[in-house]
């Protein structure tokens, strides 16, 4: 029953990190971080993107709670529980990695889903990727994915309301 608790917390924080990356994304990445994100949202034949340092800031949180559970680092002043927090972010990252990198941008891998979630996934960021600008914009999470329906919506309101600029392609 030990590796209850454990598995508990590797699993909140993995949801946790969704809430964290949404927030991040819309506030960060489209706000004062824009000069990383830029170039994820224009066309490039760069293997590497600026927007990958962000990949890097999400390593350095969950090896800081690597460091911050371990009693080889801290001895007594460690806190345990931070180890299965790191865990938590780096299966988050791991996640990310091959849903967003992978599955939507098909940095690693080529496989376009004809259905399911997965579908919807790409279809919400591709909607996310639809705005030029960091200006409004949809689908700011990575895994949770919203009705695409609802988001062409809502990209269509922010468009007549003059918050984004929209690309042709949407096709409204």
């Amino acid at each position: 029953m030990a590796w209850i608790v454990p598995v508990v917390v590797v699993i909140a924080t993995v949801l946790a990190m969704e809430l964290v990356a949404w927030s991040s994304h819309k506030y960060v990445m489209h706000g004062f971080g824009w000069a990383w994100h830029r170039d994820h949202h224009e066309p490039h034949d760069n293997v590497l993107e600026k927007n990958d340092l962000y990949a890097l800031v999400g390593a350095a949180m969950s090896i800081s709670m690597f460091v911050w559970g371990s009693p080889l680092v801290l001895g007594d002043a460690a806190w345990i529980p931070a180890t299965w927090i790191g865990i938590g972010i780096l299966v988050y990252g791991i996640i990310y990695t091959l849903v967003h990198d992978g599955l939507v941008h098909q940095r690693y891998f080529r496989w376009v889903p004809k259905r399911g979630y997965a579908k919807r996934l790409v279809q919400a960021h591709k909607l996310h990727h639809a705005t030029i600008g960091k200006e409004g914009g949809v689908s700011f999470g990575f895994v949770f994915a919203r009705d695409p329906a609802k988001l062409k919506a809502e990209l269509k309101r922010q468009r007549e309301a003059g918050i984004a600029v929209v690309r042709d392609s949407v096709g409204y």
